[in-house]
């Protein structure tokens, strides 16, 4: 018998993706992949990227601490085309922490895992739950702005070509101009 140890087991972290809050909040598809417990979730972007991470800039509009025994925070970030619903509870004490630390008003950075439920009453509801949450200057939040912008674009330009896009053809009814206009309204917003 050879005396071989067991290699321990690699961990690679999926990619932050690039949305816009107008293109998150129209996402209804969200699936697992894989069979067990530990398999990844995704959400299906309606441009056709599978996420499972998201990484995002804009302003905190809005702070709320809630529950008192098991408290969390639950935050809105602003940005041209719409906000993100944020939350960071007991699980992620690290991201709650930096977002309690962090004032209104301020431009943040924040990577996070989307998800999408349902409401009883049959509303769906999108929200990303904070892995981290950073202070950002206004030319980061611009540089994100473009870059989204740039990431999007080429979702477009690839739509209905590749096994995702095409999954995202299927389920959803999107407009691609009115998404391209959406984009470009963005860039004129910041000044591009």
């Amino acid at each position: 018998m050879t005396g071989s140890t067991p290699q321990p087991r690699s961990f690679v972290r999926e990619p932050a993706r690039r949305a816009f809050a107008f293109e998150l909040r129209e996402t209804r598809l969200q699936f697992r992949d894989g069979d067990t417990e530990m398999s990844p979730t995704y959400v299906m972007l309606p441009t056709g990227q599978r996420c499972n991470r998201l990484f995002f800039c804009g302003e905190l509009t809005q702070k709320e601490k809630r529950g008192d025994n098991a408290p969390f925070y639950t935050g809105r970030v602003r940005e041209p085309t719409g906000q993100f619903f944020v939350n960071a509870g007991s699980y992620q004490p690290e991201a709650m922490q930096q977002l309690s630390k962090i004032e209104q008003g301020s431009f943040v950075a924040v990577v996070g895992k989307p998800n999408v439920r349902e409401t009883p009453d049959g509303a769906v509801f999108v929200s990303v739950r904070i892995e981290s949450i950073v202070e950002v200057d206004t030319e980061t939040y611009r540089m994100w702005v473009d870059d989204t912008a740039e990431k999007t674009l080429e979702r477009l330009e690839i739509f209905g070509t590749t096994e995702d896009s095409r999954k995202a053809q299927e389920f959803y009814s999107m407009d691609l101009v009115s998404v391209k206009d959406r984009v470009h309204a963005a860039l004129s917003e910041i000044g591009f």
